[in-house]
């Protein structure tokens, strides 16, 4: 996992930690909503060809560890996951019209390399076991 990537004319390792809440961090994201979340995010993901990491999806955030290319922005990981899901989860889950949006405007992001790259994962994991 912390080998870097050689492609064209670039030697790379680009990896995001991203996270980003429901709408009023309401905890709509259970049972069939949160497996449908996840399946929407990791297709958005391939397309792409952003390697995941790891994902959990929680009642009301989402953790993402992405590894992605130099050209590929943590706004525009964000942006396509939170707009991919919202069309398709809102589509099939009327109660999810109640909110205004499914997801807040804000996300956060940041960046790993080879040290803390267990760390937060490790971070991820332990998150969905509560």
């Amino acid at each position: 996992m912390n080998n870097y990537i050689r492609d064209e004319h670039r030697v790379h390792l680009i990896i995001y930690h991203l996270i980003w809440c429901t709408k009023r961090r309401k905890p709509v994201l259970i049972n069939e909503i949160k497996k449908d979340c996840e399946k929407h995010i990791k297709e958005k993901c391939e397309e792409n060809a952003w390697q995941v990491l790891e994902l959990a999806v929680q009642p009301e955030h989402i953790h993402l560890f992405i590894r992605v290319f130099p050209t590929t922005t943590a706004y525009s990981v964000v942006k396509g996951c939170k707009g991919i899901t919202s069309y398709f989860l809102r589509r099939k889950f009327k109660e999810l019209l109640k909110l205004p949006c499914l997801w807040s405007k804000s996300y956060f992001a940041s960046t790993a390399g080879n040290v803390s790259s267990e760390t937060i994962k490790n971070y991820i994991l332990n998150q969905s076991k509560t």
